[in-house]
């Protein structure tokens, strides 16, 4: 038990310092790079996204959570799923080569024969490392995830500033992706000393494919739902609003996706351990249920009231017409790190079929309400999706109380005090600074006020999880 207590916390810390350095790096490497390559060099790259995407998703097929999810993976399971995945992704990248003049054709941009040829090459080199990607999660091994991942995302950005200083346009782009799954592959294999073998089996891999193909089913789903949002937006509105939502929307994933996937590094690990201890699971789960609502309310509430002077200071008057969106987007977006909890246990239930069809409903459901509201402003169907996330939050939870008997009042006493106080926080916040005009003095003034305001409200009602976080950070356990 205590050993579980210490591994989690360690874990948890360096998911933290993981994702949140991830985030810092990639703002600073979009900040240089925005500034020095033109929105055109940018399309260049960005039409290729949903290609990319879904060519990942469906070369992965779900064997990352797969290989978590066994109780105990052997090296022949591995193995299955390094051959399988980096045969997948041949035969993927095969297709794509010959699908290039297409791909070039429908978009009118001649370039992007050579381009997509080049940047799909991200798909075989991003496969020979998912099944060592698993065994470090599998066995928590964060720290080290951290220090890769934080090497290649330096390593990456600054071949793609130092090619986009020297004119290489989209190129630089392009080598920056493959440079970052470059660097990810030879950081795992310095870490992991396991080697797959020559040795062609793919029994575990016909054993695991139930689960996994409807882990597939749903991250494809969710990968054209993210798409398709877009894509939708770009038939209705103006594509100057549709920037706007992109720019958005990019904005508040990367805050709340430091949550999310520092709880994705862990939670699925740690709930497998013990889920044949149903009391155990609920309580261990509820722990991190306060600990996920102690961190993405203040944060994502606390970035949507500094949405304005953030846009301005960092990309300039031109994206003004982004900031009620962002902030909209935020409030729906503080409870995805929570649904991201609930998937988690859902998966490490083994019930991947549950998992699916929730999310099915979701997309489906949000789609719907998206068209039906087609006639009205893009913010007004930007805050309906936004109550959507926020109530599809309910669905999850009764799947909880199917699984592990987690009762709605306990998820509601768990999380509700966290967001009570932040929204009061950052009300006060807004009152103390709404007289301060200088942009600069406001984004730090609020920052440092809503940070001071939550850190000493959390000490007066002795929250437990404050205390468990400065623990972690001292390198003690979880109590």
């Amino acid at each position: 038990m205590e050993n579980l207590k210490e591994k989690t916390a360690r874990s948890l810390l360096w998911g933290v310092i993981n994702n949140g350095g991830m985030q810092v790096l990639y703002v600073v490497f979009g900040i240089v790079l925005g500034r020095l390559l033109s929105p055109a060099e940018y399309g260049i790259v960005g039409v290729l996204t949903l290609f990319t995407a879904i060519a990942g998703a469906i070369q992965a097929s779900g064997f990352t959570q797969g290989l978590v999810n066994l109780k105990s993976p052997t090296a022949r399971d591995y193995n299955a799923v390094f051959w399988f995945n980096l045969l997948v992704s041949l035969s993927l990248y095969a297709l794509l080569f010959v699908s290039a003049p297409l791909i070039a054709d429908y978009f009118r941009q001649p370039c992007l024969v050579e381009v997509s040829r080049v940047l799909f090459l991200c798909l075989p080199i991003s496969a020979i490392g998912i099944a060592i990607n698993s065994y470090m999660l599998k066995n928590l091994m964060n720290r080290e995830i951290a220090i890769i991942n934080l090497i290649a995302i330096l390593l990456s950005g600054t071949t793609g500033t130092i090619m986009a200083f020297c004119g290489m346009s989209y190129w630089s782009l392009v080598w920056q992706q493959l440079v970052y799954n470059i660097a990810l592959n030879i950081g795992r294999y310095s870490y992991v000393r396991w080697r797959p073998s020559l040795r062609l089996d793919f029994e575990p891999v016909k054993r695991m494919f139930g689960f996994c193909s409807r882990l597939l089913v749903t991250n494809l789903l969710n990968t054209l739902n993210q798409q398709l949002l877009t894509f939708v937006f770009g038939r209705l509105f103006p594509i100057h609003a549709v920037g706007n939502y992109t720019q958005a929307n990019k904005w508040s994933t990367m805050a709340h996706s430091t949550v999310t996937n520092t709880l994705h590094q862990v939670v699925q690990a740690v709930l497998v351990s013990i889920n044949e201890e149903r009391e155990r699971q609920q309580r261990v789960f509820r722990k991190l249920m306060r600990f996920t609502a102690f961190l993405c309310f203040p944060a994502m509430l606390g970035l949507a009231l500094v949405s304005r002077e953030f846009i301005l200071l960092t990309i300039g008057d031109r994206w003004a017409g982004c900031v009620v969106m962002m902030q909209i987007i935020c409030i729906g977006a503080a409870f995805l790190p929570l649904h991201a909890l609930y998937q988690n246990l859902t998966i490490s239930n083994g019930r991947s079929s549950l998992y699916m069809w929730c999310n099915i409903g979701q997309i489906v459901l949000q789609l719907t309400l998206v068209l039906l509201l087609r006639h009205q402003s893009i913010e007004m169907i930007v805050g309906a999706c936004s109550a959507f996330t926020i109530l599809w939050l309910f669905v999850w939870q009764w799947t909880a109380h199917r699984m592990i008997g987690l009762r709605l009042i306990d998820m509601l006493k768990d999380t509700v005090p966290f967001l009570v106080v932040a929204v009061a926080v950052m009300a006060v916040t807004y009152l103390i600074t709404s007289a301060i005009s200088n942009l600069v003095l406001l984004l730090a003034s609020r920052v440092v006020i809503a940070a001071a305001l939550y850190y000493l409200a959390m000490r007066l009602l002795h929250a437990k999880v404050m205390e468990e976080c400065i623990k972690m950070v001292r390198h003690k356990t979880i109590t």
